[in-house]
């Protein structure tokens, strides 16, 4: 992909209809794809569940994109339908995952009762359920530098923000993902 499209030359191609629409959602499947697909594997964890919930995604996103307001970037709001399509979908089938932990996000320590009979399973599910628990944007910025291992300079480009807030939102939502973590341990 040579010359990837802007936000604003995206939603200014699609608005025009015709062939220019086809083009600014090939410029969408290019450009975002690779990222919607790994945010939907993270929750789903599952190959054909996860092409199933992003050709559900990519029909939402084209649905509308014609009322895409521009209030945020647009990996941003696709990101939040990615997300909800995601969860609907897994309620649907009556399928709650979790994601695999490469790097540790809370450390356990033999010899405590409860942790002791914990499995990896087990924590990564309670991590899904953690990251669902977050406001969006906390939501989103784990997403992408837990997960996608993001650098908070690219963050900043791809979502518009400062780093300052993207360090911030980051450190609050490993927090919040600990405590929930830790409280549905101990009960």
């Amino acid at each position: 992909m040579a010359n990837p499209l802007d936000d604003k030359t995206i939603i200014e191609l699609f608005n025009q209809g015709g062939a220019n629409a086809d083009h600014a959602f090939k410029a969408i499947v290019n450009q975002y794809g690779e990222q919607l697909y790994g945010q939907i594997r993270g929750i789903a964890r599952n190959h054909e569940l996860t092409n199933d919930i992003l050709q559900n995604v990519l029909i939402k996103v084209y649905q509308n994109l014609s009322k895409f307001k521009g209030d945020s970037a647009l990996y941003t709001w696709m990101y939040r339908i990615t997300r909800n399509e995601s969860i609907n979908f897994l309620k649907k089938e009556k399928l709650r995952t979790g994601v695999d932990i490469d790097a540790p996000i809370l450390e356990i320590i033999a010899g405590h009762d409860v942790l002791d009979g914990t499995t990896s399973e087990m924590i990564s599910n309670l991590l899904q359920e953690a990251i669902l628990t977050l406001p969006e944007k906390q939501a989103i910025v784990f997403h992408l530098k837990y997960f996608e291992e993001m650098k908070y300079k690219d963050i900043s480009q791809k979502l518009n923000v400062s780093e300052g807030g993207l360090k911030a939102n980051f450190h609050h939502a490993k927090q919040k993902i600990q405590e929930y973590i830790l409280s549905q341990l101990n009960q």
